[in-house]
């Protein structure tokens, strides 16, 4: 049943996404460049009404005793801003406003095929081993 509902979720998602038209490289990069002359706001609406579902979501969900599918919950305990936040953000930022896509709306567009989206796609995977390959030895140094 958890499958079942992670998998409604992400078509519902992708949908969304390709809908709004965050698929699309160009109206992205329209959006990000406000100074141009051409500058492109529809896609804060969509950033909005996430918010705003978003907002509402966690507001009903955490009246809750559990999730309809699983045991607890699996709610974010960070609440401090430090540098691999600030890292994540910024390499995030670089690539979506180099490119015009980020993982989400390159992962819904990939029916639509193309050479540089399957590049994008392939850096996004190489860079989520490396981050591994990386992080991971020097959390456990850090915590030795």
């Amino acid at each position: 049943m958890r499958a079942l509902f992670a998998a409604l979720a992400g078509l519902i998602f992708g949908v969304g996404l390709t809908i709004s038209e965050m698929v699309n490289p160009a109206k992205v990069l329209a959006f990000l460049d406000v100074f141009s002359g051409a500058w492109d706001p529809s896609l804060m609406f969509v950033m909005g009404a996430g918010v705003v579902v978003y907002a509402v979501g966690y507001q009903l969900i955490t009246r809750r005793n559990a999730p309809l599918v699983a045991p607890s919950f699996s709610l974010p305990t960070a609440n401090q801003i430090d540098p691999p936040l600030i890292g994540g953000a910024v390499l995030f930022g670089a690539g979506w406003g180099l490119v015009g896509l980020c993982p989400g709306p390159a992962y819904s567009a990939l029916g639509l095929g193309g050479a540089p989206l399957l590049i994008f796609m392939a850096a996004v995977v190489v860079g989520m081993l490396a981050f591994e390959w990386l992080w991971t030895p020097l959390q456990n140094r850090a915590s030795a």
